[in-house]
């Protein structure tokens, strides 16, 4: 089966793309490429002449793609010729909670799109955008999810959605939490949930006001007061540490103990590894097609992941493997100091920031950990000169990069005029356009306008950009927020090799344990209370550093023994208890 997919934002009139498609668009007299208008299409029954001159459009403005013949069955939902194609279905099962692991932009919001009821599945007939039910469910082999989507026909499924961009929740509502809680509270019980959620402190204020964080538990509360009977949730650990990400999986859970149905899109796997019992892998090409692949047990499907292969398909959807290593140690290799500070102290209204005696070299990654509202960005923004001290010192002989926490563009133009006003010409070739544009992907990103970027490709590009400056130091604030998990594992390999290549120091705040896991060389803990007071200790080696964190946090870890990636241990399990007893938080190596 042939695919053309056309990108219509890369295609539009006065692009070289659509000069490209005119001109060869009447050298064929079966009309393979039409241009119309404003409109171009490209027939999928093509003569291979006019495929080949659509493969080679500029800009990388059309896609041909060959897939294999059986999934022409398996076609679940198209948006229109030369569009978006879905194939298969997750399937939300009774008393589980099924994850879905896979890049972002090959169809996880168009699932649940499609499985709540927003939509139907249309199997590929994009004329035809509302089918009969029966002719749709009758294409699903019988089992769970043609059940399911029985029940959705007969409209006997009550659904609620935890969406993915919390952010635009102020824009939608602009009263209080507790109005928006109340609106949905079917059950009266806003005082439990808000609890639940550590929110109640939060109750009386105005969405507008709230943080990341808080916004995001204020979603996933509103979503649990609902009483419905299948429960979608789109990434809920956005924003949250640690502490709130665990809090959060222990809510989600108890909904199977009511017998609720509970499907979550997640791209921190240590959270999906221990909140699901099933997950399915969606691979494909973004903004081109995607595919799910029937459910896994939750072990199995992240290492298949995270081997780019999977063996049921005899498909590869990774070029390599991503590596966790075991007992790294590179104290030897690192150089010399390029930052020193002691005994800082901040205050930011009722907050308190106060450091020991610390210091970055050369060579090396720093993983900065800690629970929000501790202190970590305004410590980076003190090192970064943004911020003073009120008290104690801080030495430094080098010239600082900085990507902040919060990632925006008032940049007019493309992607390529960005970096080029930037960087220079320095990101077209060599080893950082190998290492970290082509790493990250933003080298597909290159004709879109940067105002409109999505989250994911603002925060790529931003890494990118951050690391194509000539410093000594490098410091993120946040760098895997809004990235898919196989885009964060890039983003900590290029950290990473452009630390050791170079060997230039970066500091690199996160919440994701894999992330940490890959990029840092030691730890910098911060210990405290949320909004009140922050300590910085270390920084400490990564063993001793994630023990103290998560003692904090009473949250353990072991290693896998295939892939070796960091697993949390499942609360009052038998190694959980192992490892608390022993005070090994963090797994021994």
């Amino acid at each position: 089966m042939r695919v053309a997919v056309l990108l219509e934002e890369r295609c539009k009139p006065n692009s070289n793309a659509f000069a490209y498609l005119k001109k060869y668009s009447a050298m064929c007299d079966r009309e393979c490429i039409q241009v119309e208008g404003s409109k171009c299409k490209i027939l999928e029954t093509a003569c291979p002449v006019c495929f080949t001159r659509a493969k080679h459009c500029p800009d990388d403005a059309v896609k041909i793609i060959n897939l294999p013949e059986e999934l022409d069955t398996d076609l679940t939902h198209s948006f229109g010729e030369n569009s978006f194609r879905l194939f298969r279905l997750p399937s939300p099962r009774q008393d589980q909670i099924v994850g879905v692991l896979g890049p972002n932009g090959i169809g996880k919001s168009t699932a649940i799109n499609l499985l709540s009821g927003v939509f139907r599945p249309n199997l590929g007939d994009w004329a035809n955008p509302s089918p009969e039910w029966e002719q749709v469910i009758s294409t699903f082999p019988r089992g769970e999810l043609r059940d399911y989507l029985a029940l959705v026909s007969e409209g006997e499924v009550s659904i609620a959605v935890k969406p993915q961009y919390i952010d635009k929740l102020p824009r939608i509502f602009e009263g209080e939490v507790n109005e928006l809680l109340t609106r949905v509270d079917d059950r009266e019980e806003i005082v439990k949930y808000s609890e639940l959620m550590g929110i109640s402190h939060i109750i009386d204020r105005k969405l507008g006001d709230l943080s990341g964080g808080e916004l995001q538990r204020v979603a996933i509360c509103a979503t649990l007061l609902k009483e419905a009977d299948v429960y979608f949730f789109d990434e809920p650990s956005s924003y949250l540490d640690i502490y709130e990400r665990m809090r959060m999986v222990g809510v989600v859970r108890e909904l199977t103990e009511r017998g609720k149905r509970v499907l979550v899109v997640e791209h921190d796997l240590a959270i999906l590894d221990v909140l699901c019992d099933l997950v399915h892998v969606i691979y494909g090409d973004r903004s081109a097609y995607g595919i799910f692949t029937p459910p896994r047990s939750t072990r199995t499907a992240i290492n298949a992941y995270l081997d780019g292969y999977l063996p049921e398909e005899n498909v590869r959807i990774r070029d390599k493997p991503i590596r966790f290593l075991r007992g790294r140690t590179r104290v030897e290799e690192v150089g010399a100091p390029v930052l020193k500070w002691g005994s800082i102290q901040k205050n930011l209204g009722d907050f308190n920031l106060k450091t020991g005696e610390g210091e970055v070299k050369s060579a090396e990654v720093v993983g900065v950990v800690g629970p929000n509202a501790t202190g970590k960005t305004t410590l980076v923004k003190i090192i970064a000169g943004e911020i003073d001290p009120d008290e104690g010192w801080c030495t430094m002989d080098a010239k600082v990069s900085y990507k902040p926490q919060h990632v925006r563009t008032e940049f007019e133009g493309t992607v390529r005029d960005w970096l080029d006003s930037e960087l220079g010409g320095k990101w077209r070739s060599g080893e950082f356009h190998t290492q970290v544009i082509r790493a990250l992907q933003v080298d597909k990103m290159l004709d879109l306008q940067a105002s409109k970027l999505s989250g994911g490709e603002l925060q790529a590009v931003s890494i990118a950009i951050c690391l194509g400056k000539e410093a000594d130091l490098y410091l993120f604030d946040e760098p895997s927020a809004h990235l898919d998990a196989n885009a964060r594992m890039e983003a900590a390999k290029a950290i990473r090799r452009t630390m050791e290549s170079n060997e230039k120091a970066a500091m690199v705040i996160d919440h994701d344990t894999y992330f940490l896991d890959i990029v840092s060389d030691s730890i910098l803990v911060f210990q405290g209370e949320g909004g009140s007071h922050g300590h910085a200790v270390g920084p400490l080696s990564p063993r001793k550093g994630m023990n103290l964190f998560l003692s904090d946090a009473d949250v353990t870890f072991r290693r896998d023994v295939e892939s070796h990636r960091p697993r949390i241990n499942k609360p009052s399990s038998r190694k959980d208890r192992e490892q608390k007893s022993s005070g090994e938080y963090f797994y021994s190596d």
